[in-house]
Order: structure tokens, then sequence, then C-alpha cells
């Protein structure tokens, strides 16, 4: 119980780190909240367009045959166990926001290291059959080592996205644009006083 009161400020500090501790509270809630955070515990596919350098990713997915077995989770969280499929997702949300904020994001986003990791993983999670159906690996050339050598997109580069070249790649796509961050009421004053 002493360390409790170490932590009890001084009687004339007491209201300056209240007022600090509701400012840091009021700017984390927001963040939160601008931020849809709560969106990504989710597995809705509209969730990766929160940010719009998705939107290629998205649309290509969307014309896809994986987009009816598979969302992006599916393909690019691990899911061994559930602590370090939202391990996982923490991390890479971590740094993709660090990055947007800091307008570090490319033209052209590239798969990191971890992740090719864990969509490999995936695709053979389900297309397990494939790679041991005989009759199917019979009729492949060098089917043995082509299957055990490679990354699944080295062959299959489409899948699922289709050809993603740039942020307007897909620029007839119909993609779900982010909602706008303020409040209806805001809104509604803000419409009066034009």
């Amino acid at each position: 119980m002493k360390f409790i009161r170490y932590l009890i400020p001084p009687p004339a500090w007491r209201f300056p780190v209240i007022l600090a501790l509701g400012i840091f509270a009021g700017l984390f809630g927001f963040s939160f909240y601008v931020s849809k955070a709560w969106s990504y515990l989710s597995d809705d596919p509209k969730t990766c367009v929160n940010c719009h350098i998705m939107a290629p990713q998205y649309a290509t997915w969307t014309h896809n045959s994986h987009r009816q077995y598979a969302n992006c989770n599916d393909c690019h969280v691990p899911h061994n166990n559930v602590l370090n499929k939202y391990f996982f997702k923490a991390r890479d949300g971590m740094r993709h926001s660090y990055m947007f904020t800091l307008r570090l994001e490319p033209q052209v986003i590239h798969i990191k290291e971890a992740g090719q990791r864990v969509v490999q993983n995936n695709c053979i999670r389900c297309h397990e059959n494939l790679l041991t159906d005989e009759p199917v690996l019979s009729q492949t050339l060098e089917a043995h080592h082509n299957r055990m050598d490679r990354q699944c997109w080295s062959c299959h580069r489409e899948t699922p996205h289709g050809r993603v070249n740039s942020l307007s790649s897909v620029p007839y796509a119909r993609v779900p644009l982010p909602e706008s961050p303020v409040p209806d009421w805001i809104g509604r004053i803000m419409k009066t006083k034009k």
C-alpha cells in the first residue's frame, strides 16, 4: 500500500495532474473514435479500407473468387491461436497507423517477411488437400519439388488480388468510402449555420 501513496501527487499538484490526465484520456478517446479502432477486432474486409491506400487490394479482392470463401484475415493473420492472431493484428496495426499518420506509406504496398510467412501458412492450411492429393500432383511437372521449395504466389501471382500496380490500378472499382469521423450532431449544427 505504500506504493500507492507515492502515486498520489501533493495537494498543490493534484489539479494540474488531473487536468493533464483528462486531456490525455480525451485525446486517446478521440483517436480511438476517429481511427475506428474497434473495427479492427472484427473480420470485416471493409475495415481494411479505413485507410485509402488499401483500396486497390480491396477492389481486386472483390473481383476474385477468393471473396466467396476468404476475407482479409483468413489469409493475412495467423490462425494457430487467438492470442497470436490479435497480437499480430495489433503489431501490424501499430506499424500501419505510424506509417499512415506520418505519411510514410509507399505508392505500392509490398508484404513484409512476417506477413509472407503467415500468408504461406494460410495458403497451405486452406489448400492442404491439393498438396497431398497424388492424382493432382501427378499431373504437374516436378510437383514434389515445386510444392516444397516455393511460395504459393510465385506461381499464383494473380490470386487473390489480381494485378495491383498502384493506387490508381483500379480507378473504376467500387470501394466503400471511409465514413466521416464527424459526429452527426456536429454535422447538423454545421448545416444549420450555412
